[in-house]
């Protein structure tokens, strides 16, 4: 879908890197070095989405750091587009359309840390779940969305890992 209006792979790897979580970030090497592309393609894209305001350059001792700048007024628009290309609204919907008393919904793995490695990996946190339905769940959902998903079940979630919460019932 969005790689339809977004020609440049690269382009649309980082937006995902910096718009899946504001808590991402990264240095011109590391990113390409977890893209596998060149610092001259990668250095091209960060200026690009930088000079449009998308990212902010700060300074850390003798190095540059990007982050997506969550003050620009298209933040939660990017943050949205970027969710709903990856199937993650769609996931979130259909969990809590069938899935019984869910308290939380988090994001771990590959995604939490803004990398499109293809394999999504969700813990489902709740009371109760319907198990059965768990396994036709992952089917019709990487159908829907084109991409691996894996559900780990629990009752409670509780990590020193990168996560993400898609869905937070547990706050109300």
């Amino acid at each position: 879908m969005l790689e339809n209006l977004i020609t440049s792979e690269t382009r649309l790897r980082l937006l995902i890197k910096f718009f899946v979580s504001q808590a991402n970030s990264g240095y011109l090497n590391g990113l390409a070095n977890e893209m596998g592309a060149s610092t001259n393609k990668i250095r091209k894209e960060l200026n690009h989405l930088q000079e449009a305001g998308y990212l902010k350059k700060i300074k850390v001792d003798n190095k540059v750091e990007y982050k997506a700048d969550t003050k620009h007024p298209l933040f939660e628009v990017l943050r949205k587009v970027v969710m709903k290309h990856l199937g993650l609204e769609d996931i979130v919907d259909t969990v809590l359309e069938r899935m019984g008393n869910v308290e939380q919904i988090v994001l771990v793995g590959d995604y939490a840390n803004g990398q499109d490695s293809g394999k999504i990996e969700i813990f489902l946190i709740g009371n109760d779940l319907n198990m059965d339905y768990i396994s036709q769940l992952e089917l019709k959902i990487e159908k829907l969305i084109k991409r691996k998903v894996s559900f780990y079940l629990a009752s409670k979630f509780s990590s020193d890992q990168k996560h993400i919460t898609l869905f937070n019932n547990k706050a109300k």
